[in-house]
């Protein structure tokens, strides 16, 4: 203290202000550090959002670019392009589209535009519009429900695949008259040969009612084969009859049973179709299953009752009813297998090689398909597909 005191005050305030400039200095010194060190660091950054710009400039462009394909894309594809929302408002469409349903259809209701402008046909997911005929196809767009229909004009398709089966089925009759004229003249023959005998005056009266049953058998014999031709010849509309598939299946074991028991075949089934509708013709598609039962139960004709058997089995696979008739016969030998649907081609006597050609025209026009399976010596199985919906399914398409 007496050594500060001796310090003269001038002195004093000098080292004071030496020491304030000294941490000025200090101070200015790493200031001017850190404002060098943000700038590099600003330069840094300045160059990295450069670059990143670019990046999102070039990204930018390229998407814009496809952007600008995929309208001109969809503005160009002849097939009509429906976007519709979560709530089934329409929120996009293309020129094509705007052609077939109005080009103010952008903001309406799909379901109330559809009950309006669309109008059921015998095929699944084929429309009326006005003049034309199109088939819809929808897919989900995104999580959050939108929905993307596809609409084809198929008009000129159908108009052609109607011409070709209609050619290909008079071809066949054609190819194929003179095995008609053979298998209409024997049962002809036959009962007129039945038929002179009931002339006979002298005829027995037990003679007489079997040669009457005889000569009706063949009359009987002869309606089927000329019915089976006309229904081959000119093909059937499907119709729009809405068939559960549980009945169907119903209505054919019933019919078949007693047909079984005559036989002495045995007869299973087994069904796992749920609530699974048909639309189509009722009637047809029981014909059809029935000439695949028949044919079944035919071909275990002559076998022993211990193996002779038909099993009908119907259940659903994702979007089709699969109906499988399978037989413990004798099989199909392989030169016959490729030819078991061609129109009277038969491997009996008694039959008109009609029956597996009309099932098969009547599943095709009907959106399915049969499929046939067969080992020699092992029996055959033939597998009818067809396109099912749901109950509620129909009762929300027939709302709309």
């Amino acid at each position: 203290m007496n050594e500060v005191a001796q310090i003269p005050a001038p002195e004093l305030k000098a080292q004071e202000l030496q020491r304030a400039f000294d941490v000025f200095n200090q101070v200015s010194l790493e200031l001017t550090q850190a404002y060098e060190g943000l700038q590099g660091r600003v330069e840094s950054l300045t160059a990295e959002l450069a670059v990143a710009n670019g990046e999102l400039r070039r990204q930018y462009q390229e998407k814009e670019a496809l952007s600008e394909r995929l309208s001109l894309l969809l503005n160009a594809l002849p097939a009509g392009v429906v976007v519709l929302d979560s709530v089934a408002l329409v929120s996009e469409a293309n020129p094509v589209a705007r052609q077939m349903l109005g080009h103010a259809i952008v903001g309406s209701d799909w379901p109330t535009l559809a009950r309006t402008t669309l109008v059921a046909t015998d095929a699944p997911d084929e429309w009326l519009l006005g003049a034309r005929r199109v088939a819809i196809a929808e897919s989900p767009l995104d999580s959050a429900g939108g929905r993307l229909l596809l609409i084809h004009d198929i008009t000129a398709a159908h108009e052609l695949k109607a011409k070709l089966e209609r050619n290909q089925r008079l071809a066949a009759m054609g190819e194929m008259a003179a095995s008609l004229a053979h298998q209409l003249r024997t049962p002809l023959a036959t009962a007129l040969l039945y038929s002179a005998n009931l002339a006979q005056p002298d005829l027995a009266d037990a003679a007489r009612t079997r040669f009457a049953g005889k000569a009706t058998e063949q009359l009987k014999r002869l309606e089927r084969l000329i019915q089976d031709v006309l229904l081959f010849a000119r093909g059937e509309s499907i119709g729009r009859d809405v068939i559960p598939a549980a009945s169907l299946i119903a209505d054919a074991a019933q019919m078949m049973e007693p047909l079984c028991l005559a036989k002495a075949v045995s007869f299973r089934v087994t069904s796992e179709v749920g609530n699974s509708i048909i639309t189509g013709s009722r009637k047809a598609l029981s014909g059809a299953l029935l000439n695949l039962l028949e044919n079944a139960l035919q071909a275990c004709e002559g076998r022993d009752e211990c193996v002779a058997e038909v099993k009908l089995d119907a259940r659903t696979s994702g979007r089709y009813l699969r109906i499988s008739v399978r037989d413990t016969g004798g099989g199909i030998a392989p030169e016959a297998h490729e030819r078991v649907f061609e129109p009277f081609f038969t491997t009996r006597g008694q039959g008109t090689g009609l029956g597996l050609a009309i099932a098969l025209g009547v599943a095709r026009a009907h959106g399915g398909s049969i499929e046939v399976n067969s080992v020699p010596g092992q029996g055959s199985e033939f597998v009818m597909l067809l396109p099912v919906g749901k109950v509620d399914q129909q009762n929300f398409e027939d709302s709309n």
